[in-house]
Parts: structure tokens; sequence; C-alpha cells
């Protein structure tokens, strides 16, 4: 018994650090991660009635917890230091890791219903105009300053990025012109100027909206999922398009073969590294 509770920990603590890829990759989502890895909807309802089991539910999730916190500190500076110097590369192999898993997405959309016509209007509504929103968001929104104000913002976007699986935090932060500050405060370990607003912010969209989300997943299932689908579809497109209102936006210019048939061969083993990720949920659930 000793020795599988401390795999479960272990594998659990795993599964923070994978997560916490989805609040500082471009592109990728917190729960779409949490749902990949099977822990979304006991997160989700843990949040919404927290309680209820909160000693079984809290001490389940502390190893995810600590996971990632450390995944963040770990992956924070050698991330940085990949999208400064090979941006291409270093995107289209998250792509590939995104379109990896669209098909335990797509499973997951019709386990409590089959497919409608209303689920399919809902995908391409939201390929289509939540695409443009989220490429225009910088217009409609302007940049916001990278303060303590400005990283509880953040913490909010990470958290419905959690609760929301499909939303890119990292996406509307690059928008927003959060994302280059947060990740050096990250690297830095700044407490008090980044993780602690960003915690703040955290906890506030998780009491705010986490009802809510369990409601919709509960009888909106397919909706949802729908929904979902639509934006992950989009944020993967938009992060290989340039935009020249976003500094951070990938960028074309000088880019040679050597670079393009790299990005190619990331691509392909980010799918397959997101396929094999879709494996844990069946494995780990």
């Amino acid at each position: 018994m000793k020795n599988k509770s401390q795999e479960n920990f272990l594998i659990r603590f795993i599964k923070g650090v994978i997560i916490a890829l989805g609040f500082i990759l471009p592109g990728v989502s917190g729960g779409v991660l949490a749902a990949i890895l099977g822990i979304y909807e006991r997160l989700l309802h843990f949040m919404a009635h927290i309680r209820k089991n909160f000693k079984a539910d809290f001490l389940y999730f502390l190893p995810v917890g600590i996971g990632g916190v450390v995944g963040i500190g770990l992956l924070s500076k050698p991330l940085e230091f990949l999208l400064q110097h090979y941006q291409v590369i270093v995107l289209w192999g998250f792509a590939g890791a995104i379109v990896g898993t669209l098909p335990s997405l797509i499973k997951a959309s019709t386990s409590k219903s089959n497919r409608d016509t209303v689920d399919i209007i809902w995908f391409f509504a939201m390929l289509i105009f939540g695409g443009l929103f989220l490429y225009f968001m910088s217009e409609i929104f302007g940049t916001i300053p990278a303060n303590f104000l400005g990283f509880t913002i953040a913490g909010i976007l990470i958290a419905l990025g959690v609760l929301v699986p499909g939303l890119s935090p990292s996406n509307l932060l690059l928008i927003l012109g959060l994302y280059s500050p947060m990740l050096i405060g990250f690297k830095n370990f700044d407490i008090i100027g980044v993780f602690l607003p960003i915690m703040i912010g955290g906890i506030i969209a998780m009491m705010l909206f986490s009802k809510g989300m369990e409601y919709l997943i509960d009888n909106h299932h397919s909706r949802v999922y729908h929904f979902i689908l639509g934006i992950v579809v989009a944020s993967t497109i938009l992060i290989l398009i340039p935009n020249p209102r976003i500094p951070d936006s990938i960028s074309y210019a000088g880019v040679g073969c050597w670079t393009i048939v790299v990005s190619v061969v990331m691509f392909i083993l980010g799918t397959l590294l997101g396929l094999w990720m879709s494996t844990l949920e069946e494995k780990y659930k």
C-alpha cells in the first residue's frame, strides 16, 4: 500500500508539472491538460464544493499543486531562452502537442450524448468568431500594466484557463502584454510581485466561476466541449500566425530551410506527445 501511495503521489506530482505547462505555454490550456490527465472534473467539483470532502480532496490535489509550482519554476527560465532563440521551432512543437490532444477531446465531447447540429454550429462559431476575437483582442482591450493589479488579472485568466478547458491563458496574456513580465517574474521567483497577485486572482476566479462551470459541464456537456474544441483549434492556428499587434507573436522573418525542417519534426513529435498524454487519462483515470 505504501508503494502504491507513493506511486500515486508521484503520478499526481508529474501531472501538476504537466498542467503547469498550461500556465506558461502559449496556446496550451491547463484545463485541457487537466481533462486529458483525468483530474479536471474532480478539480472542478472540489472548487465548487470546497467544504465537502475537503481533507480528502486537499490531500489528493496537494502533490498536483506542488508539481505545478515546481513546473513553473523549472520551466520558466528554459522556456524564456527557447522562445527567444528558437521561437518558430518551439511554437510549432507546442501546436503539435495540442493537435495530439484533439482525438481525446473529440471523444470526450460525445461521451454523454451524441453530436447534433447545434454542437456543430457551436464548434464553427467558436472557431471563426472566437478566433477573430482573440486575434483582435489587443485592439479591443489594449495592454495592461505589469503591476500587482495586472498580475491579479493574470491570475484570474490563468484560473479560467483551468476552469474552461481549451482557453489558453498564455495566449490572452500575450495579447494583453503581461506574458513576458510574468515569465520573468516566474524565472526570478518574484513571490510578492508576481506569484502572490496571481494566486489571489486565481482564488477569486475559482470561487466565483467554479459552480457555474460545473453546472454547464453537468447539464450541457456536449455543448461545452464543442465550444472548447472550437477555441482549441482557433487558438492553435493563431499561435502559428504572425500578429503585428502582439510584440511576442510568432515571426517568420529570416527563417531558413533548416528551421522549417526542424519545426515540422517538432510538430510531429509534439503530436505524438499529445497522443501519448491522452492515453494517460484512460490509464490513470
